[in-house]
């Protein structure tokens, strides 16, 4: 296929830039450490990467896939990268015409479509190489730089540049709708390109991060995923995992109540050492409903809700995992919705939310509502997704990406008793596509409330604290 003007000299530039790239990356590499570090957090250890534009194959490098390939227009980019490292696959090919056999779990694009002739055709060969789960991460620069950029240019402190347009996040946006994608996460980072002693770091974690300042960060990014409806998701079985403490009176409701869903539903108690009668119930339901429902049960190890949910999880088979707590405030009759968000790919991790639907008497406290609606503020800021109610015991996420959690857990650690922000946290991380089902809330009818409101809310306080220095201020 013949190649345009505009792909002719995009080519002949870079050609011409090959043999100088590695020193204009040694020349600026504490932007590209901050680029590469930004991309190792955000993918998974030894994952399969794409890299569209890959240059002279630096970047791919510097992320440590567990297999990374590199495209490039670029035949002298591409020579450069092979012979640089060649523990990695690079192919001269255009990223319009991606002739690859395989899906990716991350497709990466780092400051590459400015010299792309036409990005929507290029989003549309993406979906050749990605599957329900992976994850398409571009980044871009902000157009309030482009004059402090040329600046920058013209007296040699940064590679020149070829290219053909300057599009603005919400361009790119748009055009990942047109071809079927949709975004996960977006945001701004990276304030001061210039080291200077610990006065950038401190400026680029900390204040580049802070609302009105983000605006001017130079770096954009956005990271997207095949859209619902696009592809199946597979997931047919469900677990549902019911931590129980002194909820003797709830255990036959629940089995009762609780809705069939896809091929098995697979309930799993962990009773948490009750003072009543709760275990020895739970034993009584099982054997009195062993012929119609699939039910397991486990006495936990340790203490409190998150360590419970860990268990249970741990012993699931199903494709979708699912919390319900015994107290019932949240009804089993509502589960079918969060069935659905997730099996049909509406969502990746599906959080209740008991905030939207009027509460029934006693349901919940002034000071309760007042505490969940301050941390719904703060972890929507410090995750980037929306979330109305953090505290809403009932949460979805498929096994397979629960296991990728896993994986993750050594980042944040095991600190979480409730288990909430455990998986809010690791979901987060992971990029997966957060949805909010609300249900109406409930008062409990057998039992106490097992959350105390000010001694939990400060350990909540404390929470939000190690999550910035975590998440948003990386």
């Amino acid at each position: 296929m013949e190649l345009s003007k505009n792909k002719l000299e995009v080519i002949n530039f870079m050609d011409e830039m090959a043999g100088s790239r590695s020193q204009w990356v040694k020349k600026n590499q504490y932007y590209y450490d901050d680029l590469a570090g930004f991309l190792k957090y955000n993918i998974l250890e030894k994952s399969s990467i794409l890299e569209i534009g890959c240059g002279n194959g630096f970047l791919l490098d510097a992320i440590k896939p567990g297999r990374g390939v590199g495209i490039d227009l670029s035949g002298k980019m591409i020579f450069h990268a092979k012979e640089s490292y060649p523990n990695l696959v690079f192919y001269k090919m255009d990223a319009e015409d991606i002739n690859l056999a395989e899906d990716f779990d991350y497709v990466v694009m780092s400051d590459a479509l400015g010299y792309m002739e036409d990005i929507q055709k290029v989003f549309r060969g993406l979906k050749g190489v990605v599957s329900n789960n992976s994850r398409i991460i571009i980044t871009y620069h902000s157009f309030f730089w482009l004059p402090f950029l040329r600046l920058a240019e013209s007296l040699g402190l940064k590679m020149p540049q070829k290219k053909l347009n300057w599009l603005n996040g919400n361009d790119i946006l748009n055009l990942l709708e047109l071809e079927g994608f949709e975004a996960v996460k977006t945001g701004r980072r990276f304030l001061l390109p210039v080291k200077i002693s610990v006065i950038s770091a401190f400026i680029n974690h900390y204040i580049a991060n802070l609302p009105v300042v983000n605006w001017f960060c130079l770096t954009g990014y956005i990271i997207a995923k095949t859209a619902y409806g696009e592809k199946e998701t597979g997931l047919k079985s469900v677990s549902v995992v019911v931590p129980a403490r002194n909820e003797e009176g709830n255990i036959e409701n629940i089995v009762k109540r609780l809705p069939l869903m896809g091929n098995n539903t697979e309930i799993i108690f962990v009773e948490g050492h009750s003072r009543d009668g709760t275990l020895a119930e739970i034993k009584r339901v099982r054997e009195k409903y062993k012929t119609d429902r699939d039910i397991k049960y486990f006495i936990q190890d340790g203490r409190g809700k998150g360590d419970a949910v860990r268990k249970g999880f741990a012993a699931a088979t199903g494709d979708i995992l699912m919390i319900l707590d015994a107290d019932m405030t949240v009804p089993p009759e509502d589960l079918p919705k969060f069935f659905e968000a997730i099996a049909t790919g509406r969502g990746e991790f599906i959080n209740g939310t008991r905030l939207v639907y009027p509460l029934e008497d006693e349901a919940m406290r002034f000071l309760n509502i007042g505490g969940n609606k301050f941390f719904s503020w703060m972890f929507s800021w410090l995750l980037g997704q929306r979330l109305k109610d953090t505290l809403c015991g009932t949460k979805v996420i498929s096994r397979q990406n629960y296991l990728n959690l896993i994986k993750n857990r050594k980042f944040f650690g095991e600190f979480d008793p409730f288990g909430d922000f455990d998986l809010l946290f690791g979901a987060a991380k992971l990029n997966l596509k957060i949805v909010e089902i609300p249900i109406r809330y409930q008062a409990r009818e057998y039992g106490e409330t097992q959350i105390s409101r000010f001694t939990h809310g400060w350990l909540l306080l404390k929470m939000v604290f190690f999550a910035m220095n975590k998440i948003k201020f990386l």
